[in-house]
């Protein structure tokens, strides 16, 4: 099947040592090593069950691929490789959709952020990417997935949810609903950002793990990567999607709560690697919401792990009995800590915000 559809794009099955890549769950990746000669590519099939308008990713990265190339000939975007007829997808026998680009040479991804550098670095790409594209027009950029950030729909759905789930799930979830309703005031203010347009619609990745960024062999950030959740949206989401993932030394899946620390170190690095990008960009209200930006994407997986625990795993699945269920409660625990450690936070930042002024 992959022959045929290499062939699209002008390239030849038997050139190439053809291996799966990368850890990502949505996708399927592979990389395309070239037996002989340098020049290797990613090929990756596009899920449909998540991106319901394949056509609308390669759109979008298509479109700010080339809005980077004409102001920034020299920024390292990774972008499409258009296929024989000029489209930046194909479609297989199967109806499946494919897209290709470039292999970066002597880079590297990391699952796991171990220490400050890796840190800073990333969230000084994932704030250049933004600053970069101040000037784009929003318009230009299609909604791939819908309410895919939306903490009132998220939040919605988790109430729809109380009203039809098995009892019995709901007596095992019951310490974490609570908790859910405790925490409510962060969706409140998500519906004040919104009912009042506090913060500007910015273009942002949506996705800021760890592994979304390429690195070189000293740690050193390259490039972003894995583009297809480009979206307008606020900048809280790409922010707020480091401190989830980065904060912590143990990832969503830990069941052993114990592990579940905040590293405040790793909190000034991304707000320090931030900052140096995006800082002179920010609003007023930005600012005052740059630490609320990580309540907002760790209390919205929760919900999103929570509601899906009620509804019988039907979106995530479950490798275990209850997995949805420790997955919420691993990041109630998360957000639990997040939350106490904010009034540090607020300083640091406040800290790093005064140094960007006395720096002008």
């Amino acid at each position: 099947m992959l022959k045929d559809t290499l062939q699209q794009f002008n390239l030849n099955y038997d050139d190439y040592q053809i291996s799966t890549f990368g850890s990502g769950l949505i996708n399927k990746t592979y990389k395309l090593t070239a037996k002989q000669g340098t020049e290797s590519y990613i090929l990756q099939q596009i899920n449909k069950s998540v991106f319901k308008s394949p056509l609308l990713v390669t759109k979008n990265i298509q479109n700010v691929g080339e809005y980077l190339l004409g102001k920034y000939p020299n920024y390292l975007f990774v972008g499409l490789i258009p296929s024989l007829n000029g489209e930046f997808s194909v479609k297989d026998t199967d109806g499946e959709f494919y897209k290709l680009s470039k292999f970066i040479k002597n880079s590297l991804t990391i699952n796991t952020v171990d220490n400050c550098k890796q840190a800073h670095e990333a969230a000084l790409k994932f704030g250049e990417f933004t600053s970069l594209l101040k000037d784009f027009d929003i318009n230009d950029l299609h909604y791939t997935l819908t309410n895919f950030h939306n903490l009132t729909f998220r939040f919605e759905e988790f109430e729809k949810q109380l009203s039809t789930a098995d009892k019995v799930r709901l007596i095992a979830a019951k310490d974490a609903i609570d908790l859910i309703y405790k925490h409510q005031n962060i969706v409140d203010t998500y519906n004040e950002i919104v009912k009042n347009n506090l913060i500007p619609i910015r273009v942002v990745h949506h996705d800021t793990k760890i592994n979304n960024i390429l690195f070189d062999e000293f740690n050193s950030g390259l490039c972003v990567i894995d583009l297809d959740t480009i979206m307008p949206g606020y900048y809280i989401s790409d922010l707020g999607d480091m401190f989830r993932t980065y904060l912590c030394p143990v990832d969503e899946e830990e069941q052993d709560l114990t592990k579940i620390k905040i590293r405040a170190d790793i909190f000034i690095a991304i707000a320090t690697g931030y900052l140096k990008k995006m800082g002179e960009m920010l609003t007023p209200s930005e600012k005052r919401l740059f630490v609320y930006a990580g309540k907002f994407m760790i209390y919205m997986q929760a919900i999103r792990f929570l509601t899906d625990f009620l509804a019988n795993d039907e979106y995530y699945g479950e490798k275990y009995p209850g997995h949805n269920l420790a997955r919420a409660k691993n990041q109630l625990t998360l957000l639990e800590q997040y939350v106490s450690s904010s009034s540090l936070f607020e300083k640091m930042v406040a800290d790093e915000l005064g140094k960007a002024v006395a720096v002008q």
